[in-house]
């Protein structure tokens, strides 16, 4: 079986093509100002397909999804054209087959549970530090989505600070709007940041700073300042998760993740430590290929959409994630 899987992420668009379950080629371009061309997706999955045709076809987008109409619902300053657009109609009209369509965390931690560092579990969180801070759950087995498809997938919007600015999502005080990549840039643009020497030789040098700065030059107590105000950020919205779904395991994947060895083990240690008193202290992992957890995780969904009677890893994530929490 041949699938195809488009994840339209937040800064980059990730295409591939499956066969029995593993990626054989695949392609990534940049997404300009937020938006994307559905014409040029097409066109390159086209060149990737060579001339076959597709058995199966799953979409990840950044935003809150409704998987039953296959449409994204919202997202904020992001793919505005495709806004209440049949993803799935688009699919079948371009590819001959219809798509799934699933929130890009979710996705994300699909394949993490098929193939990847949560393999197998029946209750996991994930948390993707990346351009913004995207999560996920899944609670018995099942994919968390709630009646109208915002569960699990908001974490990054848990308030973490009462006087906080107000984020493009409409809270004040979100967890993203306080420490994310986006929101570094826009501080460190503004000049909101006290930046140390080789922090600010940077900004001066690419025109805008990362995560990966942080951690790069946490030497200088600036950098180290703001990357502690990070991490107890983050924390905070893995305490979150895990006070709401009691996982076994923790997912921390995203770009951020480049820096593991630094990331993880802070993150741990202060999750472990804020976490209620008798709560579970849950194993933290992140993928070996981050990169392409969500194609995974769409070969995963697509592949048992067209198939439900199967019994492959994922069948117990998917197949009665509709009956969802």
């Amino acid at each position: 079986m041949r699938t195809v899987a488009i994840d339209l992420g937040g800064t980059a668009v990730k295409l591939g093509v499956f066969e029995h379950g593993r990626v054989v080629v695949a392609d990534e371009f940049t997404a300009v100002d937020g938006g994307i061309g559905l014409d040029e997706v097409g066109g390159r999955i086209d060149r990737l397909l060579d001339g076959e045709h597709a058995d199966a076809v799953g979409i990840a987008v950044p935003g809150i999804v409704d998987p039953e109409a296959s449409r994204l619902i919202a997202a904020h300053g992001k793919y505005a054209e495709l806004h209440d657009l049949d993803l799935s109609a688009w699919s079948r009209t371009r590819f001959g087959c219809p798509a799934v369509v699933e929130n890009d965390a979710r996705a994300a931690l699909i394949g993490e549970l098929a193939d990847g560092s949560a393999r197998g579990e029946q209750d996991a969180v994930l948390i993707v530090l990346g351009t913004g801070i995207g999560t996920a759950a899944i609670l018995d087995g099942r994919i968390v989505r709630g009646r109208h498809g915002h569960a699990g997938i908001l974490g990054g919007h848990v308030t973490v600070d009462l006087d906080g600015p107000r984020c493009p999502c409409g809270n004040l005080g979100c967890a993203e709007a306080l420490a994310s990549t986006w929101a570094l840039a826009t501080d460190a643009a503004a000049g909101d940041l006290a930046l140390g020497a080789a922090l600010a030789a940077r900004l001066a040098e690419t025109g805008t700073i990362g995560i990966r700065d942080l951690v790069e030059t946490r030497r200088e107590p600036e950098s180290a300042a703001i990357l502690d105000r990070y991490l107890r950020a983050w924390a905070a919205v893995i305490v979150t998760q895990c006070h709401a779904f009691d996982p076994e395991v923790v997912v921390v994947t995203g770009g951020v993740m480049r820096a593991a060895d630094v990331i993880l083990p802070a993150l741990r240690e202060r999750v472990h430590a804020d976490l209620w008193s008798s709560s579970f202290r849950p194993t933290f992992v992140t993928p070996d290929d981050p990169a392409t957890s969500v194609l995974r995780g769409l070969a995963a969904l697509a592949a048992h959409d067209l198939d439900p009677a199967s019994t492959s890893t994922t069948d117990r994530t998917t197949k009665d994630g509709h009956d969802d929490r």
